[in-house]
């Protein structure tokens, strides 16, 4: 697992960083696994058509893994028989199989190796890839892929490189210290896998051109100043001017961060917030 730097015999490979993909075993996925991807699905727009998340569109088709971040074949031993690439995640998959012969996917924790044996259940050892409910774990690991109801399937903690760690206990619930900082309370029922996402080497990459950002399905963005008045708040004027009280999205929502949480709204789980 690493990262390669290439010769500057381009402009686009001057700056770009990529993976070395050492960690990939199998680079066809399962076809038991796989799922295609309605056309259109992935463009920003909502159920009515309406673009809500800009500058999305295009790039390489793919299909969707269906990982398994419920963990809820329990207390059945299931082998790493591949790690693989999932072009839907900066994470690396695993692919199981268990004694029964079912295959499935989990996002593949730091030093999961080809051979290693996981289990999810309550009384299965603390090992990394295995899942055990919050109560069971001790305080001080290294957690990732965290449910936040139980049953529902992890939600936390899913990226390249991510880890929280379990603070403590009180009552029905577990101390959770996030990856965001944030210091939170969660049922002591809902699962999570012990140790780190892999892949850390996520962070050092670097696209290097504009057209590998157009292969993720990333276009252009334009710059609010250089509009008409009519497409943008910042847009208007002679020349490039700062005539806005505040930097706004297109649809005038406050740009630079703000608070979206209801007021009346409690924060009982939250014990620390990130900032």
């Amino acid at each position: 697992m690493g990262v390669k730097r290439y010769k500057p015999i381009t402009p686009g490979l001057r700056h770009k960083v990529s993976y070395d993909y050492s960690e990939i075993t199998k680079f066809e996925p399962e076809k038991s696994l796989i799922v295609g991807v309605k056309r259109g699905k992935g463009n920003g727009r909502n159920n009515r058509g309406v673009i809500t998340c800009r500058h999305k569109g295009g790039g390489n088709k793919k299909f969707i893994r269906l990982i398994d971040f419920k963990r809820d074949k329990r207390n059945i031993p299931a082998k790493v028989i591949a790690i693989e690439y999932d072009p839907n995640r900066n994470a690396r998959i695993a692919l199981l199989q268990y004694i029964d012969g079912e295959k499935r996917y989990i996002l593949a924790p730091n030093g999961l190796n080809v051979g290693d044996t996981v289990e999810s259940g309550e009384k299965v050892s603390i090992k990394v890839g295995n899942a055990l409910p919050l109560k069971n774990i001790p305080v001080g690991t290294s957690i990732h892929n965290i449910e936040l109801k139980v049953g529902k399937g992890a939600q936390i903690a899913r990226s390249a490189g991510t880890f929280a760690k379990l603070e403590g206990k009180e009552g029905k619930y577990a101390i959770v210290k996030l990856p965001s900082g944030e210091v939170r309370l969660i049922l002591s029922e809902c699962y999570a896998t012990i140790g780190e996402v892999g892949n850390p080497d996520a962070k050092n990459i670097v696209l290097g051109k504009g057209g590998k950002s157009r292969h993720l399905g990333i276009r252009p963005t334009v710059r609010g100043v250089a509009m008409n008045k009519v497409d943008h708040p910042h847009g208007g004027g002679r020349g490039k001017q700062k005539g806005y009280k505040k930097p706004t999205s297109p649809t005038g929502v406050p740009a630079k961060g703000y608070k979206t949480r209801k007021p009346n709204k409690p924060d009982f789980y939250i014990i620390s917030h990130r900032k």
